[in-house]
C-alpha cells in the first residue's frame, strides 16, 4: 500500500469511527425521543402546566445546550435534529433552556392552542394595568422559589424608582403576601431603606408553600437574597426551608404584619394607594402584590361538601392514621397527598380522577403512585367523579356505573380560583393566555 493511503487510513478510519459513533447517538436520540413523544400522546399528557416553552423550528441549530441544559428529564427531546417538547407534563418552568439556547430560539409562554391561562397583564418592571402597583411571583406565573425570588427582588427594584420623599405618611410600599416574594422583597425593601409594610393572612411565614404536605421535596435553584447573600438549596423539604426563612428574619427583622388579609385597594399613583386589611388601613405610594394563584380552594359543588370530613389541602398525613380516606384531584398536589397518606402504615387510601391520565402532575408523582398502586397501598378510581359525599361513604360515577364507598375523610385538591374579582376590583387586567407570554 502506498504511504500516501496509509498515512490518509491512519487519519480517516479514526475519523470514521467518530463519525459513526456520532451517527448512532444522534440515532439513538431521535428513536428515544419519539418514543417519548408517544407515550406522552397516548397518555393525553401534552398539556404543560405552567410556564413552558415555545421552540422556533426555523431557528433551531439542533446543538442540543436546551436539552442538556433542564433540569427536569425528558422534557425536551432531538427530533429530526429539531428540539421538540416531549414531555410537556414534565416541564415546570425553570426557564434553563432558554437561558441556554445560542440562538434564542427558544420563546417562554403560557397555555397552549387549546389550553388558556389566566395570567394578570404585567408590564416588563412588573407593573400591572394600574400605574404604581406592580405583581411578582405566583400570581404572575412565576411559582418556583428561586424565579420568585428574584421576581420579587426586581420588582421592588422597580417600584422604588421615582418615589416622593415622604417621612412616614404614606408608605414607600406595602408588600401582600409573605411566600418566597413577598419575603425577598421584603428584605430588598430595607436594604433599599424603604419605609413598608409586609401583610399576610396567614398566620406565618412562606405562602403557598406552608401548606404543602409534612416532608415535602421543594424543587429550587441557587438563589441570591439581599442583606442575605447566595444560597444553594436544590431539592429540600417543606420543612427545612421554612426554618431557613425563619433563621433569616431573626437575623434580618422585617415589618411583617400577619393574620391581616388584605380587603380592598384603592387609589392611584397620583393620590397614592389606600390598602384595607381585616384590622386596618395603610396608604402608600406604591403597592407590590406577591399572593399565589389558588386564591379560594375551587369546589366541587357536590351534596355533603360541607361536612367537617372535608378538607382542601394535606398538611399533616398522620392525622389520617388508620382511617379510610379519599383523594380528589388529578394534579400533583392531589397526587402528594396521596402518596404521603399510602406510604404511613395502616391507612386505607384512595385517588379518585375525572382523567385518563395525571396529565398536569410531574413525572415522579405519576410514577410513584403506579408503584404504590400495584403494591396495593393505593386504590385508583380513573375516569371517575365523585356525585356526593355522605358521612360514612363517598358516592362515585365511574366507567363501571355508580359505586357507593366506605368512607371517613376526603381531601379535595381540586386547585384554586385565581382571585379574579379582587384583582378586577383594583382595576388590574386579567389576560387569558393562549400559547403566548
Amino acid at each position: 500500500m502506498p504511504p500516501n493511503i496509509s498515512a490518509m487510513l491512519i487519519y480517516l478510519l479514526p475519523l470514521m469511527a467518530i463519525m459513526g459513533l456520532y451517527i448512532f447517538s444522534q440515532q439513538r436520540r431521535h428513536k428515544r425521543s419519539l418514543e417519548l413523544l408517544r407515550e406522552a400522546t397516548e397518555t393525553g399528557l401534552l398539556e404543560p402546566a405552567s410556564l413552558h416553552p415555545l421552540i422556533n423550528e426555523s431557528l433551531c441549530i439542533g446543538c442540543k445546550s436546551c436539552i442538556n441544559a433542564c433540569p427536569e428529564h425528558d422534557v425536551l427531546g432531538l427530533i429530526n435534529n429539531i428540539a421538540t417538547l416531549v414531555g410537556p407534563s414534565n416541564c415546570i418552568g425553570h426557564g434553563a433552556c432558554r437561558e441556554a439556547c445560542p440562538v434564542n430560539a427558544i420563546d417562554l409562554v403560557f397555555g397552549t392552542a387549546t389550553r388558556g391561562v389566566d395570567i394578570p397583564l404585567l408590564q416588563a418592571d412588573f407593573q400591572t394595568s394600574v400605574p404604581g402597583i406592580y405583581i411578582a411571583g405566583e400570581l404572575g406565573g412565576m411559582g418556583l422559589v428561586r424565579n420568585a425570588i428574584t421576581q420579587g427582588v426586581q420588582a421592588v427594584d422597580c417600584a422604588a424608582k421615582n418615589l416622593r420623599k415622604c417621612p412616614n405618611d404614606p408608605l414607600d410600599l406595602v408588600i401582600v403576601g409573605a411566600g418566597p416574594a413577598g419575603l425577598a422583597a421584603s428584605l430588598a425593601a430595607k436594604e433599599l431603606g424603604l419605609s413598608y409594610v409586609t401583610l399576610d393572612h396567614e398566620s406565618g411565614l412562606g405562602g403557598t408553600i406552608a401548606h404543602f404536605p409534612r416532608g415535602k421535596l421543594v424543587m429550587t435553584r441557587p438563589a441570591t437574597l439581599p442583606l442575605v447573600g447566595k444560597f444553594q438549596f436544590v431539592e429540600t423539604s417543606k420543612e427545612h426551608l421554612l426554618a431557613f426563612w425563619q433563621d433569616v428574619v431573626d437575623k434580618h427583622p422585617l415589618n411583617l404584619r400577619f393574620s391581616e388579609g388584605v380587603t380592598a385597594i384603592d387609589g392611584d399613583i397620583t393620590n397614592d394607594f389606600t390598602t384595607t386589611t381585616t384590622l386596618g388601613q395603610f396608604r402608600s405610594q406604591r403597592v407590590l402584590l406577591c399572593i399565589g394563584r389558588r386564591g379560594t380552594p375551587r369546589k366541587l359543588n357536590i351534596p355533603g361538601e360541607d361536612l367537617n370530613k372535608v378538607a382542601y389541602r394535606l398538611q399533616d398525613a398522620t392525622q389520617y392514621a388508620g382511617m379510610n380516606v379519599m383523594i380528589m384531584g388529578g394534579g400533583d398536589s392531589a397526587l402528594e397527598a396521596a402518596i404521603s397518606l399510602a406510604e404511613q402504615e395502616n391507612t386505607q387510601v384512595s385517588l379518585c380522577y375525572r382523567g385518563k391520565a395525571f396529565n398536569r402532575a410531574k413525572f415522579k408523582n405519576r410514577e410513584r403512585i403506579q408503584i404504590l398502586s400495584q403494591e396495593d397501598k393505593l386504590t385508583l378510581h380513573m375516569e371517575s367523579e365523585p356525585t356526593a359525599i355522605e358521612r360514612e361513604t363517598v358516592t362515585l360515577t365511574t366507567p363501571d356505573g355508580t359505586k357507593v364507598l366506605p368512607n371517613q375523610a376526603v381531601i379535595i385538591c381540586a386547585g384554586g380560583v385565581l382571585p379574579t374579582a379582587f384583582l378586577q376590583n383594583i382595576g388590574i387586567q386579567v389576560d387569558t393566555k393562549y400559547g403566548s407570554r
